[in-house]
């Protein structure tokens, strides 16, 4: 980790300007950029800090539209590019990634921010339980379709960073029912779990195919934060103790609430620390490595191929 003493309350701006040479010049693809969320604050926080190019990425163009237009209000100079990216879509996912490999810059850094959280049951246009489909396939699938531009970075050290949670710890992958019997047995904290979990592995996947490239690939838990990601949860279902994945009961309500600033600290220093790099990936919370907060399903190797092997089945392409 880099010698500054960053914790619980550090802000993405503090980060990023600790890392500011590390943002300076760099080509920053980030997902779910719409106002209010964290994919917005950390696409500010690094246009502030110098970066070169910011993509901000999201479902609809006037979110996108809005958010460059305030952070241009900040930082006139910031040279930020849209793209319309539907993660619970194949198809756009393919039309977006297609767009990027068109870009003539590669990119250095690509932060899968985007997702939803203990959504009712639906499925993506693709079929998929929609956490699993838009927290994990989709980004699975943009991810590897754009591997190549990433891999290409000018400054031969590419990153990728998932954002993931805490939640990873009240579901492993359903394997053999990754998507609940089509809904009859769906649980929405289970699937988020186990989309969460998907994170993890693959990050952990991309880290062990790629290094030798000189990718690094990091996943994180940025805080309980209360964002626009948690519309479909009523603040009462906190109050009691869940049960993770062990049947051990995890009381969530004295958990500290996070500012949207301090929830993106993670995302800055996951991205940006070279002094982390040899801890590839590993996950992050509170803007500190923290693999004891990680559950064993989720740092196994094997269980993240098992993963790779199911998401390419479940896109119908693999992936080198």
């Amino acid at each position: 980790m880099s010698d500054k003493d960053f914790g619980l309350h550090t802000e993405a701006d503090e980060a990023a300007t600790y890392f500011e040479n590390d943002i300076k010049g760099k080509t920053v693809l980030i997902t779910g950029c719409s106002l209010g969320g964290l994919g917005f604050e950390a696409a500010r926080v690094v246009s502030k800090h110098h970066a070169e190019l910011v993509i901000v990425a999201g479902r609809k163009q006037e979110s996108l539209d809005d958010a460059i237009e305030k952070i241009k209000a900040e930082t006139p100079s910031a040279n930020l590019r849209p793209l319309l990216l539907d993660l619970a879509s194949l198809e756009s996912v393919r039309h977006a990634a297609a767009e990027v490999n068109a870009y003539p810059e590669a990119i250095d850094v690509l932060i899968n921010n985007a997702g939803i959280m203990a959504s009712p049951y639906y499925t993506t246009k693709d079929g998929f339980e929609s956490q699993l489909g838009t927290n994990h396939i989709g980004p699975f699938l943009f991810t590897n379709l754009i591997l190549p531009k990433i891999l290409a970075s000018k400054t031969g050290a590419p990153r990728i960073v998932n954002v993931s949670s805490v939640g990873h710890i009240l579901s492993a992958i359903r394997y053999d029912d990754p998507c609940f019997e089509d809904g009859k047995t769906y649980h929405k904290w289970l699937a988020y779990g186990q989309s969460k979990t998907a994170n993890v592995l693959f990050a952990r996947a991309l880290s062990n195919r790629y290094k030798s490239q000189g990718l690094t690939a990091f996943s994180l838990h940025p805080g309980v934060i209360r964002t626009n990601l948690s519309r479909n949860v009523k603040r009462e279902e906190f109050s009691e103790p869940m049960k993770d994945y062990d049947g051990i009961s995890i009381d969530f309500s004295s958990e500290y609430h996070k500012t949207i600033p301090e929830g993106t600290a993670t995302h800055i220093v996951a991205a940006f620390d070279q002094n982390i790099a040899s801890e590839t990936g590993s996950y992050l919370a509170d803007c500190q490595l923290a693999m004891d907060r990680v559950k064993r399903y989720a740092k196994d190797d094997a269980e993240a191929e098992k993963l790779w092997e199911l998401s390419e089945k479940l896109v119908g392409q693999k992936f080198q």
